[in-house]
């Protein structure tokens, strides 16, 4: 048996997933990946809105392929398989991106009252440091959308956050913001309820609207890295109705941007903070 305090127990789980519209919801002491056990079930022919959670990831993943770090009794790590209609198309992958932090988001200020901001197209923002992560992956057959995943990861505790020297951004914890240990239990349920509320109006302008009233850089400028273009720097303006960002660059034309693995970094050096 595992020494330690699990973030979350199993009974405190199933408690906070209880009475939601969860078809399928299970907790896990430890997993690889709770994307990958939800994609799992997807293969084996899964419907509806599915629920997987672990107090610990061995092999959790973010964006471009890097780590995420989830050891156990630190974090809330959990995946769902939206029952989402892909009517969407191809803008489905950045507006899922966006539900979940912007669900994240809603339950920090509705339990903390904090002031969390979106990092496009994935990051939840504390005083400017990273403390959530949104992973969001598609299974297709053929060029029909079968799953849409969103895997979700929230910094509870202090010892969720990897050593500086692995850190390409600044990190911080809910516990650190709000100066106690939370509940973790309560966070999830709201959170869960926050995304359920939002998950069918993805592409409204009510959902665009609250997602880029809590945009991180707004009138700010920034450099965007990655995706395999030179960086480009200018004005982030807002989001579009696609969810897509858009940016005043210095010939002062206006031009959208699109999930893929795009970085913002602010134009200011946080990387010693």
């Amino acid at each position: 048996m595992k020494d330690y305090n699990a973030v979350m127990q199993e009974s405190e789980f199933n408690k906070a997933s209880l009475g939601l519209p969860l078809a399928r919801y299970e907790y896990f002491s430890s997993v690889g990946s709770t994307n990958d056990v939800v994609a799992d079930w997807a293969r084996e022919g899964a419907t509806g809105l599915c629920l997987a959670y672990a107090d610990e990831q061995i092999h959790g993943r973010g964006r471009a392929g890097r780590t995420w770090f989830t050891p156990p009794g630190s974090a809330l790590a959990f995946s769902l398989l939206l029952d989402t209609a892909p009517k969407l198309g191809p803008i489905l992958p950045g507006l899922v991106s966006g539900l979940g932090a912007l669900a994240v988001c809603q339950a920090l200020e509705d339990l903390y009252e904090l002031i969390p901001q979106i990092k496009w197209p994935n990051d939840v923002l504390l005083d400017g440091k990273k403390v959530c992560g949104v992973l969001v992956e598609m299974q297709w057959s053929g060029e029909r959308l079968t799953a849409p995943i969103l895997g979700i990861g929230i910094n509870i505790a202090p010892s969720s956050l990897p050593p500086k020297k692995e850190l390409n951004f600044p990190a911080t914890c809910v516990q650190d913001a709000v100066g106690r240990e939370p509940d973790a239990a309560l966070m999830l349920r709201a959170a869960l309820e926050s995304l359920i509320n939002w998950k069918d109006k993805l592409g409204d302008p009510e959902f665009v609207q609250a997602w880029d009233q809590r945009l991180a850089y707004k009138g700010h400028h920034v450099r965007l890295e990655g995706g395999g273009d030179p960086t480009v720097k200018g004005e982030i303006l807002g989001l579009a109705a696609d969810g897509s960002l858009q940016m005043r660059l210095a010939s002062g034309d206006v031009k959208g941007f699109y999930m893929g693995e795009i970085q913002i970094r602010p134009l200011v050096d946080t990387s010693s903070k």
